[in-house]
């Protein structure tokens, strides 16, 4: 048996195990409405850049590829939290190659989201470019008693994990700040590997930039896009 039908027969094993005992995503776009056939060269050609990208993203949390000639030409990447051990980010991005297909089994671009990971693939090279286009917000529906003095730390401490993530390779950062009586605030900021530096600052301060529109005051929250996302809570949510 060749090297390349053993990884994606390995594949499918761990994406039937995944599709029963897999977390449930937190968001999905089926992203473009063009849509392939069922065994049509691009087709193919995603099959075997999902087996790569589970294959080479636990080892480093990050994967980029891109397989075929265009027309039939899929790009795709990966990309595990910062935090994740290599056997959790390999979970997940089976987690995430067995829903995107169910989701959006014919269309040629999609993007889902985990805590853990994301999964993201477009029929044109996407790769070194902001994703404005694909974005959620997730927030804690519990209110503070001082919005404006909270949402005041919650920016500072994003913005110093901002200036932090994007001097590092990785593009990844955490952080805590004391509150008040005791309570701690945690953040974590993270972009895609394909980015520059300059181009994971610039995403994250988009998206830090929209706290006073979609979590004015909330306890945590998060805005998540294709390119960066951030999350601050009032309690402790990475592995240390």
């Amino acid at each position: 048996m060749s090297s390349a039908r053993f990884v994606l027969l390995s594949l499918c094993s761990a994406l039937l195990l995944r599709a029963t005992l897999g977390a449930d995503p937190l968001f999905h776009v089926c992203s473009t409405p063009e849509d392939f056939t069922a065994g049509s060269p691009y087709e193919s050609n995603l099959n075997k850049l999902t087996s790569f990208l589970y294959t080479n993203t636990p080892s480093s949390g990050f994967g980029p590829g891109s397989i075929g000639q265009y027309p039939d030409q899929p790009y795709g990447l990966t990309l595990c939290r910062g935090d994740t051990s290599p056997l959790d980010c390999e979970a997940c991005v089976a987690d995430a190659v067995a829903e995107i297909r169910r989701h959006c089994p014919r269309n040629k671009g999609a993007i889902i989201w985990y805590d853990n990971c994301m999964f993201k693939y477009l029929d044109t090279d996407f790769f070194g470019q902001i994703d404005n286009a694909n974005k959620f917000y997730m927030w804690n529906p519990k209110s503070v008693s001082d919005p404006e003095a909270f949402n005041g730390k919650v920016r500072g401490l994003l913005t110093g994990l901002v200036e932090e993530a994007y001097s590092v390779p990785k593009l990844y950062a955490t952080g805590e700040m004391g509150l008040e009586e005791k309570t701690k605030l945690y953040g974590l900021v993270q972009c895609t590997r394909d980015l520059s530096a300059t181009q994971c600052k610039e995403c994250l301060e988009g998206a830090i930039g929209e706290l006073p529109s979609y979590g004015n005051g909330k306890e945590g929250g998060r805005v998540v896009g294709g390119s960066c996302n951030f999350r601050y809570e009032i309690y402790p949510f990475v592995n240390v």
